[in-house]
């Protein structure tokens, strides 16, 4: 009788060990969040000289001074990024990931099309990635022609 417990005991815990061997990981958190359209700054080692980002479609990385680089989200999606000195060795590495707007945003759907708005207190047209073509290229066609006329009275 203690034999066929010492055997069920084992058996118990080598399928425990089979299973967490196989069972999903969890994914990696990133090192930085960032939100679409939206920058965070970072702070470096000494030295850096040069950085680089894996997929610039995602985010984008600028140098500052005082060992600070500024992150920039500019697409979803998760990329890496790995500051070097001059003599190119790795300073650091770090994975970024981008992430939609959390807050005061809601989506209009529309069969396939899609409409996102800012509602801070009031919703106004957003321009996000994911949207319909035509809302997207009347609302940034709007959004460029604003610009212009302010940087036009900014210069009289």
């Amino acid at each position: 009788m203690a034999l066929v417990v010492k055997r069920l005991v084992l058996a118990f815990v080598f399928a425990t060990v089979a299973v967490a061997m196989i069972a999903p990981r969890s994914a990696h958190a990133a090192d930085v969040t960032v939100l679409l359209d939206q920058a965070k700054l970072i702070k470096l080692p000494e030295k850096v000289a040069t950085v680089v980002v894996g997929n610039p479609l995602i985010a984008d990385a600028s140098l500052q001074p005082g060992s600070l680089m500024v992150v920039t989200g500019k697409g979803y999606g998760s990329t890496n990024m790995i500051a070097l000195d001059r003599s190119g060795s790795v300073l650091m590495e770090k994975t970024i990931e981008v992430q939609g707007p959390r807050e005061h945003v809601v989506t209009l759907h529309r069969g396939i099309e899609r409409e996102t708005y800012s509602c801070a207190p009031y919703c106004q047209r957003r321009i996000t990635l994911g949207d319909s073509n035509a809302y997207f290229t009347s609302t940034i066609g709007q959004t460029t022609v604003r610009n212009t006329q302010a940087q036009a009275a900014a210069a009289r």
